[in-house]
């Protein structure tokens, strides 16, 4: 610095000389001073232009604030660009600046202060380094007092300043010609400081900027030039590129910059031949026999410009898309010798996507969808250069960005004018304390002992120590105190500077790269450090704890290396801040070549509570048991595997966060008042770093036959507990001695791994050989190595290396959990980061929703700033285009979210006019941006808003039921549910894994022809919801029959039938509900998905049922008091059962259910190391009911892994029968629907059960009379009598004749009450008579009554008789078009399932299996048994015994079912001690009894099985008929 001799300084000097301060050490505090006035007018200038303007959202933020796109003016809209992060730990750390136009002329009017006190510089902002310079503005010019967009102090003006320096750091010279901001020497010096006593210092100093290279020969605008970044910005910003997250001094990150040329690489690497068909969103390719058989075929049809009516083409599953192009064209054109297939593309009509040229037609999602669904194949035809290529990267994007790096090199603060001027000791503490302060409150050991040399101060309290008044008195004395105290500082700066990533740093450098290193395996001293204090201490503390200690311990992948180690107990002290000091060495008892690469330190305080005044003795106990209330988690070894040394800050996460020290975790500086923790570790004059060893040479490899029986029992018992988290000692104990046995058992390397004793260096070579030489794993099974459990940085390269052969749609498919995986790598830059980002880039569909994955990601603050990082390299390599695409759904998203939270918020009466005035702006939304892809997924792209078909459902959380406007003609709008409220990564997750079970099950050749629907979490408390067409809910469903429908039977029945008049269609509708609901049987227990009532369970018209609305699963269901609201296994209602059945008494159709879920049931258990691996990677996320073991371990114990699959078979039929008998969930749905009754809207639509669409007066025409001819008798569905109606109609020549049974008069009579009052509307008839009420009799009087009241109605007033209920009665329904003219003929109940007739009573199907001298007869299930004597159905069970058996001690029986002819039984009966020669000469009796109480039991039918026909090396099951004992033996 320069000091000038003005007058006034001159007086300020002289007041001063009289203490004895030298010039220097005056100039000294005064640089101190200016350093917090510059600090404080930043915060002053951050919070006033915060007030101002209107800033841009995020791509990359913590909180999603309400978009505000309209306010911006439209010329800025095309230049916003991406936020900064990173560099500090406070959201206030933003600080706003002039622009650059109106920080140079406010500084160069303002020349009338006084220069005894100067004002900060002003700091130079920033625009985007992608962004075109703009020009400065010429003084007095017009442009110059206009700010089209505040800046940000973080980022760059490209407005070229002379450099300059504050404190030793690089600044600007915008205000004087040739003078820094903080000259003394001018007259006219500038500014005006803020009042030091009323402005709070900011947590961190301001940073300035400038080129490294700015005298330079080459130095351009816009090179050069680094972006920093803070974590969290409240406030919206634009979306840029994603590589200004990055610009940090490398000095200052090593790994940051490490990073960074890795991305440099990945890009510079890829190898792009046509940057065009990097806009193409793929179908998505799932390969499975069910979808590439030669003999499926599918009906196709393509659409195509040059062609007015479409083409239809029949063709395999099995055929390529490009065949079927080639097919196309030839009818497009005359000639194709000059025409090449590869330059056109299939487009499905309605989806931005497009089918893989090369693949199958079959093997795309889009074909599969369309034909689970039975929905048409349309596809449009279009060539590549008419695609959009709006996506695509460009030559420009890979070619753009090299990192680099700016380093801010501040000048010493010593740099002081000679002279000798007084200094007053509390002004210099003032400004030091001020320093500290903004730099986290830390107070050093240094620093405390410098101030301690000085005269005791009312500023600082003082410890008692002797010092001798005249020792400053010395001239050298006190610039030894001065010096100290410089240094102390630019200590604490340097410190602060590599801890928060801070912008700035010491002029003299001192990070450590010393050429001497040790290897960590070689050095076998203890591991010790020293504890010193905590800093930023709550001030709440004081008064509520005492006796502080703290907790270090060890771990490796969650494992204590040791046990852990305390301080002693200190209390509080005050110097310049509250402080709690151990200053104490922690001395471990381990060795540092003992120390695993990956080990975590792990450091917890803990404080005894104060008793209250007054408490209780035992009150007081109970209170002074240690409370925990913060830790931090650090590893030992740096990302270049070197041992830390030197001084550490770390930030305490507070204890009421998760203390998992099975994973790293940053420390806390996102939250801007974190307690601190310093931590000093030794130093030396050399590295000792870890270096990875070899693996060995020979790792033997031994066949697992070859060991003891008792050894391979063992062995197996261990490996099928599927799951590390449930290995106890000794089994671990006895996986690691047979450890080269267990190569063959693919699988069991995770669990072989998991028992590895010690992960010190000594021991990789051997756990490398092991992992080198062993079997190449699935990816579903390298998935359990990126547990928080396997921290090795060598098992998790292996890991990645085999699931590397992830298809796009596999990858897809586990996405989220391996965006969890990364919490669990040491390192920002790991395998599994590259293999991801390398992925992402070369898929649009990952690249997707790897970017929203990542955003969510941002929310979960231990590691918010890893995954900024994460976000901030994928935007770098995606490209422009993406990264608008992006910017603008985050728009949609925002604008949404504010709606929906309006609506929620909004009283009931003022919700519709909330929602009109709302979507009006997302209509000007698209307005303005023109289209949009919908997060849901990228081929969703929407150019509009459809106001008339958005409403909003009357549930709790009020979410938006949305319809957007298709971009493509040929396509149907896209209706989507909004919600704000929800967390709905629950739902996103129990989706998922529906997902993968279905997919399981249709690999397995087993389409259980499951409904998935998209879902997707666009924040926490937000996101999307696809809505499925041609879907009710059961609820409504069944209050069609009444408010006690959810207690009747045929609901379901009646609804498909009516959906689905023809035979046909009716009978694919029941397989398709057979096929469905077996599956959400076994997904929903499997799940444990709770909440089960009948508004989240949906049915579609074609019969597949499907659930809804996931907030309850593994097993927390939701309680009544100590009741649970969901007290069966699953949902199955008689309702459910009626349908499957054909009627109320079961079929054979119901084996044909069971069997389907037992097959599924016993398919997803052969993957339960899968679902476990998958839900234990998702442990960490966040959700609530998936946070511990307990939750996983429901999922193990519903899946059961040790028990066989016979076993499982029959525990499932026995959950089958316990649903199905369950009347807790019939009563569940009852007191649904008397809840749901207060949410029924006065404007919902009455309608008829039985009629699938309204009929109205205009659209069926006047009826003239209306006559009840006759009743018949009918016995489908049900036994009873049908009435035959007379309709006529004005102005129709012909009659019509329409059937309807008296329910279904009483239902239109019971509706019409609901519409006018009693008074206006005819008697009914009584539904109740004595005696049978299906008697012909009663059907006569009934017919006679129903006459008098048919009348009465059509001849009422005319708003009754005119109503659309009256018309939709006696409109025709296809099942009158069809019996028109004929008596429906008798029909039995169970349709073309008729029991047998003749001498055989039936059949039984049995699975018969011998293993281990062990006999296994599995009854399944008996179909078309006899009824009794007295006409009603028998009680079976089955009896067998092993002939010869004169002592009948062979004798075995199933359990008793009741009242049916089809019985499933599902129960193994096992014979033990069977030699196989014995079997030979045995026969099997099997016999169906019914069991008749008092009476002797009646035989139904018997069988006899000889044994020695049977090839019992293999499982026979078969259906054997069932005869008379004269009979034949089958």
């Amino acid at each position: 610095f320069t000091m000038s001799s003005t007058q006034g300084s001159g007086e300020h000097w002289k007041s001063l000389e009289s203490v004895g301060i030298s010039r220097k050490e005056l100039a000294m505090a005064e640089a101190l001073q200016m350093e917090y006035d510059a600090l404080s007018r930043l915060r002053h200038d951050k919070e006033e232009s915060r007030a101002k303007q209107n800033t841009d959202s995020s791509l990359i933020s913590w909180d999603e604030p309400v978009l505000d796109f309209y306010n911006k003016p439209a010329g800025r809209q095309k230049d916003l660009k991406l936020l900064r992060g990173l560099s500090g730990s406070d959201p206030t750390l933003n600080y706003n600046s002039l622009s650059p136009q109106e920080g140079l002329s406010n500084h160069s009017t303002s020349q009338d202060s006084s220069s005894k006190k100067l004002s900060p510089p002003p700091l130079p902002p920033r625009v985007s380094i992608w962004d075109t310079p703009p020009l400065p503005p010429r003084k007095g010019s017009p442009s110059s007092s206009k700010i089209s967009q505040p800046n940000d102090v973080n980022t760059f003006s490209l407005v070229e300043h002379p450099p300059g320096k504050l404190l030793g750091r690089h600044t600007t010279r915008g205000w004087k010609e040739g003078r820094g901001p903080l000259d003394f020497g001018g007259k006219d010096t500038p500014g005006k400081p803020v009042a030091r006593s009323k402005t709070m210092p900011p947590q961190v100093p301001p940073r300035t900027y400038a080129s490294r290279y700015a005298h330079g020969k080459n130095t351009t605008p816009g090179k050069n030039r680094r972006i920093s970044a803070a974590p969290v910005d409240l406030r919206r910003r634009a979306v840029a590129n994603g590589h200004e997250l990055f610009e940090v001094s490398e000095e200052r990150d090593e790994e940051v910059a490490a990073f960074c040329h890795m991305l440099d690489v990945l890009r510079s690497g890829s190898d792009i031949q046509d940057y065009s068909l990097t806009g193409y969103v793929w179908s998505a390719v799932t390969a499975s026999p069910e979808h590439l058989g030669d003999e499926v075929n599918l009906k196709v049809t393509v659409l195509c410009d040059s062609i007015q009516e479409p083409l239809t083409f029949t063709c395999n599953c099995s055929s390529t898309v490009d065949l079927l192009i080639h097919q196309t064209l030839c009818y497009t054109h005359d000639e194709l010798r000059d025409v090449d297939v590869g330059n056109f593309v299939l487009k499905p009509c309605g989806l931005e996507e497009f089918l893989q040229n090369k693949h199958a037609l079959g093997s795309h999602e889009y074909i599969q969808y369309c034909r689970k669904f039975d929905i048409d194949i349309r596809l449009q035809l279009m060539e590549q250069k008419a695609v959009r290529s709006d996506l695509a990267r460009t030559v420009n994007d890979d070619q753009t960005w090299v990192p680099s790096w700016i380093v801010l090199m501040p000048a010493s603060l010593c740099c002081l004018p000679q002279g000798d001027f007084p200094l007053k000791a509390d002004r210099v503490v003032q400004s030091v304390k001020a320093i500290c302060n903004a730099l986290a409150a830390v107070e050093t050991p240094e620093i405390t002992s410098a101030l301690n040399q000085l005269p005791p101060c009312p500023s600082r309290m003082q410890p008692k120590i002797q010092k001798d008044p005249t020792v400053l008195a010395v001239r050298e004395n006190r610039e030894k105190v001065v010096e100290a105290l410089t240094a102390a500082i630019l200590d604490l700066v340097e410190l602060y500077g590599s801890t928060f990533d801070a912008d700035f740093q010491t002029a003299v450098h001192g990070s450590r790269k010393h050429d001497l290193v040790q290897e960590a395996c070689q050095f076998s001293g203890p591991l010790a450090f020293t504890v010193y204090a905590t800093h930023r201490i709550p001030i709440t503390w004081a008064t509520s704890y005492e006796d502080f200690y703290l907790s270090c311990s060890l771990s490796h992948g969650g494992k204590e290396l040791c046990s852990p180690l305390y301080t002693r107990k200190a209390h509080f002290s005050k110097y310049l801040f509250h402080l709690i000091i151990w200053d104490q060495q922690i001395c471990f008892p381990v060795q540092v070549n003992r120390l695993p690469r990956e080990t975590l330190l792990c450091a917890t305080l803990y404080a005894l509570p104060i008793p209250l005044p007054g408490s209780s003795s035992e009150a007081n106990k109970q209170r002074r048991l240690p409370e925990a209330l913060g830790w931090v988690t650090t590893p030992l070894f740096n990302f270049r595997q070197v041992l830390t040394c030197g001084r550490k800050l770390l930030g305490l996460w507070p204890a009421t966060q998760e203390n998992p020290s099975a994973r790293w975790s940053a420390p806390n500086f996102h939250q801007p008042d974190s307690v601190i923790l310093q931590i000093d570790f030794p130093t030396s004059a050399f590295d000792i770093k870890f270096t990875s060893p070899p693996g060995d040479k020979f790792s033997p490899r031994y066949v697992f036959g070859s060991l003891r029986e008792e050894d391979q029992r063992v062995l197996k018992n261990i490996m099928q507990k599927e799951s590390l988290y449930w290995l106890t000692d000794a089994d671990k104990k006895r996986l690691w001695e047979k450890r080269y046995y267990c190569h063959l058992e693919v699988s069991s390397l995770p669990l072989v791994l998991a028992s590895a004793p010690s992960w010190e260096w000594a021991c990789l070579p051997d756990i490398y050989a092991l992992l080198k030489q062993w079997t190449h794993m699935n990816h579903q099974d390298a998935l359990g190595l990126l547990h928080a459990t396997f921290p090795d940085q060598e098992v998790r390269r292996m890991a990645v290396q085999w699931i590397g052969s992830l298809s796009d749609a596999e990858l897809l498919d586990y996405l989220p959990q391996l965006v969890q995986a990364l919490k669990y790598e040491c390192y920002l830059d790991s395998p599994l980061v590259r293999f991801l980002l390398k992925r992402a880039v070369s898929d649009l569909r990952v690249t997707h929703y790897f970017f929203w994955l990542l955003k969510d990601g941002l929310k979960d603050s231990q590691f918010s700033i890893r995954y900024q990082y994460l976000l901030a390299a994928l935007l770098c390599c995606c490209g422009k285009g993406l990264r608008e695409e992006f910017n603008r759904q985050c728009w949609l998203v925002n604008t949404l979210a504010k709606l929906a939270q309006q609506v929620r918020e909004a009283a009931p009466s003022a919700r519709q006019g909330i929602l009109r005035t709302g979507l009006e702006e997302v209509r000007q939304f698209f307005a303005l941006i023109g289209s949009c892809r919908l997060p849901l997924s990228p081929s969703l792209l929407v150019k509009g808003i459809v106001p008339r078909d958005c409403s909003y459902f009357n549930s709790n959380a009020v979410p938006l039921k949305l319809s957007f406007q298709n971009v493509d003609p040929l396509g149907e709008n896209i209706r989507v549910i909004f919600k704000c409220g929800d967390d709905l990564r629950q739902d996103m997750l129990t989706l998922q894994m529906i997902r993968i079970m279905s997919k399981i099950w249709v690999q397995e050749g087993l389409d259980m022809r499951m409904v998935i629907f998209r879902c997707f979490a666009t924040g926490r408390g937000r996101g999307m919801v696809e809505m499925i067409p041609n879907a009710e809910t059961l609820r409504k469903i069944q209050v069609e029959h009444g408010v006690t429908g959810s207690f009747k039977d045929r609901p379901l029945a009646d609804w498909l039938q009516k959906h689905n008049p023809g035979e046909d269609e009716y009978e694919k509708a029941v397989e398709n509900f057979i096929y469905s609901c077996a599956g959400c049987c076994v997904a929903t227990y499997v799940l444990g998905i709770c909440d089960r009532h009948n508004d989240n369970i949906m049915l579609k018209t074609t019969g597949h049922m499907f659930h809804i609305d996931f907030g309850r699963f593994l097993g927390h269901a939701q309680m009544f008091g100590n009741i649970k609201r969901d007290r069966a296994p699953f949902v199955f209602t008689s309702d459910m059962a009626y349908v499957i059945n054909g009627g109320d008494k079961p079929s054979s159709r119901f084996h044909d259910f069971v069997d389907l879920c037992c097959q599924a049931y016993n398919l997803i258990r052969k993957h339960t190391h899968l679902f476990l691996n998958l839900l234990g990677l998702m442990l960490s996320c966040g959700i609530p009911e998936l946070s511990d073991l307990e939750d996983l371990k429901y999922v193990y114990d519903a899946l059961r892994p040790q028990d066989t699959e016979a076993n499982a078979t029959t525990y499932f039929t026995r959950l089958i029968e316990s649903s199905l008998g369950s009347v807790a969930t019939k009563l569940n749905f009852f007191i649904h629907n008397l809840a749901q009754m207060k949410f029924t809207g006065s404007d919902d639509r009455l309608t008829l059960s039985f009629a699938p669409r309204t009929h109205t007066l205009k659209s069926s025409g006047r009826i003239s009379d209306v006559f009840l001819c006759r009743h018949e008798k009918i016995f489908h569905p049900n036994k009873g009598y049908v009435y035959v109606v007379k309709v006529m109609r004005e102005n129709a020549h012909e009659a019509t004749y329409i059937q309807r049974t008296f329910e279904e008069f009483q239902e239109l009579h019971n509706k019409l009450r609901l519409l006018f009052p009693s008074s206006q509307l005819p008697s009914f008839p009584s539904r109740f008579v004595i005696g049978r009420s299906r008697g012909e009799a009663v059907a006569e009087r009934r017919r006679e009554e129903l006459n008098r009241y048919i009348r009465h109605l059509t001849h009422d007033a005319p708003e009754v008789a005119e109503c659309d209920l009256v018309y939709t009665f006696f409109h025709p329904l296809p099942r009158d078009e069809k019996a028109a003219g004929a008596s429906p003929a008798p029909k039995s109940s169970d349709g073309s399932w008729a029991r047998p007739v003749g001498k055989v009573g039936g059949e039984v199907k049995l699975s018969i299996s011998y293993k281990n001298n062990k006999l296994f007869i599995m009854v399944m299930h008996i179909r078309g048994l006899q009824l009794l004597q007295d006409g009603n159905d028998p009680d079976p069970y089955v009896k067998i015994y092993l002939l010869p058996d004169p002592q009948k001690t062979t004798k075995k029986k199933t359990k008793v079912a009741r009242k049916t002819c089809n019985p499933t039984y599902n129960e193994m009966l096992v014979y033990d001690g069977i030699p196989k020669g014995d079997l030979q000469q045995r026969e099997l009796q099997l016999s169906v009894l019914s069991e008749q109480g008092f009476w002797e039991n009646v035989l139904l039918g018997e069988v006899h099985i000889r044994l020695r026909e049977l090839d019992l090396a293999q499982e026979k099951t078969g259906w054997f008929a069932l005869g008379s004992r004269s009979h034949e033996t089958l």
